[in-house]
């Protein structure tokens, strides 16, 4: 499968703060990138885009879910989606989370190291 270029920003090179950030369109004039001379780095097009049956995905190929409490949990398929717990769930509600994911056989995309009070380790 061919892979999709690196979309740089018009003069990446020159500055190191644009090469940092992501894609911005070419809108000047003259602009060797917008009239797309082969020499500069291909611009983001339709053409690039990725197969339907994919788009969407994590590239883990799980269907993402978004979890806030562990009852979200039931129900889930584990064979086609994964669990990403939101960012403003604290630690332990993250550790029941955790626990009932392991025990539905979920995968946890941002699973944490929480260092458990009262546990010998």
């Amino acid at each position: 499968m061919k892979q999709q270029p690196k979309f740089r920003r018009q003069e990446w090179f020159r500055y190191k703060r644009l090469s940092r950030t992501g894609w911005k369109k070419p809108r000047g004039d003259d602009s060797s990138q917008r009239k797309n001379r082969r020499y500069r780095s291909p611009m983001v097009r339709i053409g690039y885009g990725k197969v339907a049956e994919v788009r969407g995905l994590h590239p883990s190929g799980f269907e993402e879910r978004l979890v806030h409490v562990a009852s979200d949990l039931e129900g889930l398929d584990p064979e086609r989606e994964a669990v990403r717990i939101a960012a403003s769930v604290g630690n332990r509600k993250r550790m029941s989370i955790h626990d009932r994911a392991d025990d539905l056989g979920l995968r946890v995309l941002n699973r944490r190291r929480i260092e458990r009070k009262g546990d010998l380790q």
